[in-house]
């Protein structure tokens, strides 16, 4: 496109979402879709899909993912992220204990003995191989769909976006990128129906 890039980082999903309209905004973003995000954010269609896991101590009497929405179970989970908005609108009977980061949420599960930690599958597998005392529930309960994101009103924009995220899967380009950094359990999204 032959204009100049600028890289603003965020530590948190919930801050970039944040940042629209704001005094620093950012034209394109990489966040995961989420309907409350719609209201500020427009998204291409998704070019990669990763889990939403649940981790719980191996001592646990929850065995499945369809067992933790229940009362008196608490979840450890970071504020704003993509499985957080997912969980506020699906549990009817758990409470969530939230940390300022999905790493933050590792530390609340620990520390206040939380029941569960929901987070990204990869970086929960990550950590229960290094800690017997805990294990991840089998499957999954959301799937995340990450796509590029431009503040809404740019229909320009978004347009362009979708053509380029649509390209990009088709010749290969995310499958490598997913390859080459080691995210094997993340997958290609599907081509949209209409990109």
């Amino acid at each position: 496109m032959k204009v100049p890039v600028a890289f603003a980082t965020y530590d948190t999903a919930g801050k970039v979402v944040d940042a629209v309209g704001g005094a620093q905004p950012w034209d394109v973003a990489f966040l995961a879709i989420d309907p409350q995000r719609a209201q500020t954010i427009a998204f291409t269609p998704p070019y990669v899909i990763i889990e939403g896991a649940y981790m719980v101590p191996a001592s646990s009497p929850i065995t499945q993912n369809d067992q933790v929405d229940r009362l008196g179970v608490r979840i450890a989970v970071g504020r704003n992220t993509a499985y957080d908005l997912y969980l506020s609108r699906h549990l009817k009977h758990a409470e969530r204990v939230f940390a300022p980061t999905s790493a933050a949420a590792l530390d609340v599960f620990r520390q206040d003995h939380t029941d569960v930690v929901a987070s990204v599958r990869q970086p929960l597998e990550a950590y229960a191989r290094d800690h017997a005392d805990v294990r991840i529930l089998p499957g999954r309960f959301m799937a995340i769909e990450q796509a590029v994101a431009s503040p809404a009103g740019r229909p320009e924009v978004q347009a362009y976006l979708s053509r380029f995220v649509e390209e990009m899967k088709a010749s290969g380009f995310v499958a490598d990128a997913l390859e080459k950094s080691g995210q094997h359990d993340a997958t290609v999204a599907p081509k949209a129906e209409r990109p």
